[in-house]
């Protein structure tokens, strides 16, 4: 035997190979780096650098499905005279899906003009419709894109509960994210609009934290909210009250525009946009006047 021959060593991974090592507390920084790094080159090799961004409720069924459920307990209760008092209360859950159903459609009309109207751009601008790419108004808004042709992003989350992307977001285009605050940068960085429907906590979260950095001026940039959906704003936040209690001033309030209609949502982003991005320098005051 040779004593002389050493036995084989085994050699760890390169550490940047090291799986163990990128998952644990240590290399947070990291996870949290490549989190910036990798959609923003991804982001310039697909071209895309402005986006108009969609947030709403993940819950939000399609018209047909909310149709469908109402209809379905109907029957229920029309075989079993009144209902039982389980039967009513889904009765009332499935109407007001029934109202909240009807901005999925509005999320998908509107997304659907706004990659129509960009796609017509000859200034090689092209404003690409991002949403957190789940489904509900999220899923309407790709929907909508889709239908019209143009790219469309969803920016995913990792949750407990495995949050899948819908169908109209194509694989290239779907970015997958563990942070919450990563995801959140990359939803305000490229975006130029922000339209915002009906939705959850968060909904609230994503258009609060937005209002704040646009009224800090934190971003270099005006960037037009649109909040759809006045009866379900005015119910759930009351905006006056902040200014009549003196923790947010009037001028504050004129950040975002409510509506209701496709139509004026459409019209009220496409022409903030031309003004800001579109026209020649020195001339936003020509066309004003």
């Amino acid at each position: 035997m040779d004593e002389s021959k050493q036995p084989d060593i085994d050699i760890p991974p390169l550490p940047y190979l090291n799986t163990e090592f990128l998952k644990s507390p240590p290399a947070r920084a990291l996870r949290i780096l490549s989190e910036y790094l990798e959609p923003a080159d991804r982001l310039r090799r697909a071209h895309i650098r402005d986006t108009i961004v969609f947030f709403g409720s993940a819950r939000s069924p399609t018209p047909e499905e909310a149709a469908q459920q109402l209809a379905d307990i109907n029957a229920k209760i029309g075989k079993n005279g009144n209902g039982s008092p389980e039967l009513t209360e889904a009765r009332t859950r499935a109407e007001v899906a029934v109202k909240l159903a009807r901005y999925y459609q509005d999320a998908v009309e509107l997304s659907r003009r706004l990659t129509e109207w960009s796609k017509s751009l000859t200034n090689n601008r092209d404003f690409i419709i991002c949403s957190g790419g789940s489904g509900g108004m999220m899923e309407a808004a790709n929907r909508g894109a889709s239908m019209a042709g143009g790219k469309t992003i969803g920016m995913n989350i990792q949750l407990p509960q495995e949050q899948a992307v819908n169908s109209y977001v194509p694989h290239e285009l779907v970015f997958n994210f563990h942070y919450f605050f990563m995801r959140k940068f990359w939803f305000v960085y490229p975006a130029k609009a922000l339209v915002v429907f009906p939705g959850g906590f968060g909904t609230m979260d994503e258009l609060f934290e937005v209002l704040t950095l646009i009224q800090t001026k934190k971003p270099n940039k005006t960037m037009p909210v649109i909040l759809f959906g006045t009866e379900f704003w005015d119910e759930i936040i009351n905006f006056e009250a902040l200014v009549r209690w003196g923790v947010v001033s009037p001028a504050d309030l004129e950040i975002f525009h409510k509506t209701d209609s496709v139509a004026d949502a459409f019209a009220y982003l496409t022409g903030k946009l031309e003004k800001l991005y579109l026209m020649p320098k020195g001339l936003e005051q020509v066309k004003l006047t």
